[in-house]
């Protein structure tokens, strides 16, 4: 039997303010909300269960709080990608107004962004592409 990646996990002191963040990022819905948990998945996936093999099913976001800042860079991290006719700095533009902040982890020129959520977790924006 075959372990299905079912979920990414982040630790968060205001689940639901960046469940939401990354919600409208991603024009993903909020799909549960609790105390203790809020999930954010792709559109239409819950309409997928059982019509798809469970190993094809999307992952969803699952925010959760934790009383600790974070304190060290990511060693796992998520990489964006703006739609091959976006304009790239647009985006990276609208996110930084939106509450990301530039991050600098080493790339010196790469030609992607490195950004950080309004909690501190940073992703990368890559240049566009499918």
């Amino acid at each position: 039997m075959a372990l299905r990646w079912y979920s990414i996990v982040i630790d968060s002191h205001d689940p639901r303010a960046l469940a939401r963040w990354w919600a409208d990022t991603l024009a993903w819905p909020v799909v549960f909300e609790a105390d203790d948990e809020v999930v954010i998945a792709p559109p239409g996936s819950e309409a997928l269960e059982g019509t798809v093999p469970r190993e094809q099913l999307p992952q969803g976001w699952v925010f959760v709080p934790v009383p600790e800042a974070k304190s060290v860079k990511n060693r796992l991290h998520i990489d964006l990608a703006p739609a091959p006719d976006d304009d790239h700095q647009g985006q990276v533009d609208a996110l930084v107004a939106r509450g990301a902040t530039r991050v600098d982890v080493g790339q010196a020129d790469a030609p992607w962004v490195v950004l950080a959520d309004p909690e501190g977790n940073e992703f990368c924006v890559l240049t566009p592409r499918e």
